[in-house]
């Protein structure tokens, strides 16, 4: 009788094992429903947030998740979820992957695993008119504003400035207006618009040229998921090299918009790019 039971189990190992191993297959489940769960923002334009007329989610990062299903095969279902809550979305499992102008930092890659990067963006030093020309390290030892808890926090640090914190980033744009710091940190499409909005006010701002640090944007999935993984960056692979990212990009953020970015850089692992990351 004892032997068996053991030959039972060892019979029945082999296939509970290959059980686990489908179960743990998160590529195998969106296949068999025919469904991506993709995580967007709830209310984060360009990137996410309600059409007035139709309510419907629209903006850059709902076009990718859509993009990326049919890239993949499957239809897209949106999980709208906030700023603070998009990592647990994916660590526990209620979205397959995020699309959420999320930078890759050391903490969330702890946490997540990320794509190859679709694009880079940068945080920038917005300063006065007259400092516009001058260096980063110019502004070693200075006061320099940010909001907060923020990458463009870590990025002083960084670079060897005096961070000077605000709990939102109108009130560390308004410092640097005021001159209680010589400039403030941010990403680039803000320090645009700020730059926009200030010279209506009859103020000079500039970005200084070179970056504070650099932020690798990709896809955020669950650890230990190496199907989706490379399921994910063949096809933004695709997507860059037919056009489509490009499209997107154009429609939302592009020269044409009020935010005027140029897509400098291709999807490419992350492995390849030359950059530090922050915390």
């Amino acid at each position: 009788m004892t032997i068996k039971k053991y030959s039972s189990l060892a019979l029945a190992l082999p296939a509970l094992l290959a059980f686990s191993s489908a179960q743990a297959d998160l590529l195998s489940e969106v296949k068999a429903r025919g469904e991506l769960k993709c995580a967007v923002y709830s209310d984060v334009p360009p990137f996410s947030s309600p059409d007035p007329q139709t309510r419907q989610l629209v903006g850059m990062d709902v076009d990718l998740c859509h993009a990326l299903g049919r890239q993949m095969g499957v239809k897209t279902t949106l999980m709208p979820t906030s700023v603070e809550a998009r990592i647990a979305v994916i660590a526990t499992g209620r979205a397959d992957v995020l699309i959420a102008n999320l930078a890759y930092t050391k903490t969330r890659g702890k946490q997540i695993q990320f794509s190859d990067p679709y694009y880079v963006a940068k945080e920038m030093l917005l300063v006065k008119q007259p400092n516009a020309d001058k260096t980063l390290a110019d502004f070693k030892g200075k006061r320099i504003s940010a909001t907060k808890g923020t990458t463009s926090e870590q990025s002083i640090h960084l670079k060897g400035g005096k961070a000077v914190t605000f709990q939102d980033s109108a009130s560390a744009f308004l410092a640097l207006e005021q001159n209680k710091a010589v400039g403030f940190v941010t990403n680039t499409m803000t320090a645009i618009k700020m730059i926009n909005q200030a010279k209506k006010g009859g103020v000079a701002l500039a970005m200084v040229k070179e970056p504070m640090a650099l932020e690798p944007i990709g896809i955020g999935m669950k650890r230990d998921e190496p199907a989706l993984l490379a399921s994910v960056n063949t096809s933004l692979k695709a997507m860059d090299d037919n056009g489509t990212i490009d499209k997107i990009w154009a429609t939302w953020i592009g020269p044409d918009t009020e935010y005027r970015m140029v897509r400098e850089e291709r999807v490419q692992p992350l492995a390849s790019l030359n950059f530090e990351p922050l915390e």
